[in-house]
């Protein structure tokens, strides 16, 4: 069934935007196990061992998550704008470093949170009901 181009620009509903939330979850826990991945690389001895490194659990996790927030995205596309649903896509910048910093303890400076902030805000801004 096709969508009028009327219809897209609805409010999202709580289902859309939980399941926007999660999949922009999704890619924020991808980042974790990338650079779980990536701190178990085997650098300097050969391709051979550089390609084994890369086929563990957090590499093979993260393909999986990524299969999973992909096909949800697709399905949550289906009828809504992709101008409404792709800034959710935004949260991936808020949730990688609040996980980073739970997970690995990065910093966050003031300045950072701050910014991350305005970004909220302007999400608000393009998500909030018309």
């Amino acid at each position: 069934m096709n969508t009028p181009a009327s219809d897209l620009s609805v409010g999202l509903g709580a289902a859309r935007v939980f399941g926007l939330l999660a999949v922009a979850f999704m890619l924020g826990i991808g980042q974790l196990f990338f650079k779980i991945a990536a701190e178990r690389l085997v650098i300097g001895r050969g391709w051979s061992a550089f390609a084994w490194s890369l086929v563990g659990w957090p590499m093979i996790s993260v393909l999986l998550l990524y299969a999973v927030a992909t096909v949800l995205w697709v399905y949550l596309l289906h009828g809504l704008a992709l101008s409404r649903a792709y800034p959710f896509i935004a949260l991936v910048f808020v949730f990688v470093p609040l996980l980073s910093w739970i997970a690995f303890r990065d910093a966050l400076d003031l300045r950072y949170v701050v910014g991350l902030a305005l970004m909220m805000a302007g999400l608000y801004l393009i998500a909030a009901p018309r």
